[in-house]
């Protein structure tokens, strides 16, 4: 009788087998939605976690270009303070590789030290112009196309014919400041906007840079590095 018992189990156990291996996606399939169903308030919960997750370290796309205007900002008027020059360029929807090829590649995370240092007047690439593509700035000493604009005044320097000539052939912003006179301007358009305080050209940069019409690149870990840099200096 335990013998019969015994074979009978094997005989159960076998059937179960070829009837899995048969209806095998059928039955992965329906174990899945069973698990579901039993564990339904841990798996919302889990993703609910994930998603707050991904969500506090990324943000959103407009968020980071915000951390970007910040940080392009803070770096124009602390620049503007000392009379030390600077041509910061914010790409839009026309690539500006051919410029940054021109320069220095720096592939680097934007951030206000990084800017100030790069224009500081004993670095080698002060003379140029510094490339944002989305997070980054992707090259520094980059030279850009002056403006053939005959009507232009005499008193616009080099960097002012600069910015607006690439605002001329391309949809780039264009942040400029004065060495001169320590005045922050912008090119866009093929036009000069200026003088610009801090409130303006936070203004004018979310306007025209984060309002959807910037490229946002940068990885997961760029988004960590500055989500980590932010929570040091508060």
């Amino acid at each position: 009788m335990k013998g019969l018992r015994i074979l009978l189990v094997i005989l159960v156990l076998a059937g179960a087998t070829l009837a899995v291996r048969r209806y095998e996606p059928y039955f992965w399939a329906f174990c899945a939605l069973v698990l579901l169903v039993l564990f339904q308030p841990e798996v919302r919960r889990g993703l609910g976690q994930v998603s707050r997750l991904f969500q506090g370290v990324l943000g959103s796309g407009r968020q980071e270009a915000g951390h970007v205007i910040d940080d392009v900002v803070e770096a124009a008027h602390s620049l503007a303070a000392k009379r030390i020059g600077a041509l910061i360029v914010l790409e839009r929807s026309v690539g500006l590789g051919h410029y940054a090829e021109l320069g220095v590649p720096l592939d680097a995370l934007v951030s206000t030290d990084l800017l100030e240092s790069l224009f500081h007047p004993y670095a080698p690439l002060h003379d140029g112009a510094a490339v944002i593509q989305g997070l980054r700035v992707v090259a520094a000493g980059c030279f850009l196309p002056l403006s053939r604009n005959p009507e232009l005044g005499r008193e616009l320097g080099t960097r002012h014919r600069a910015a607006l000539g690439l605002s001329e052939e391309t949809d780039a912003v264009v942040v400029v400041v004065s060495e001169e006179t320590g005045r922050i301007s912008l090119a866009v358009g093929g036009k000069m906007e200026a003088p610009l305080d801090r409130g303006v050209l936070r203004e004018r940069l979310t306007d025209l840079w984060a309002g959807g019409q910037a490229p946002v690149r940068g990885s997961f870990l760029d988004a960590l590095v500055r989500r980590w840099g932010t929570a040091k200096k508060a």
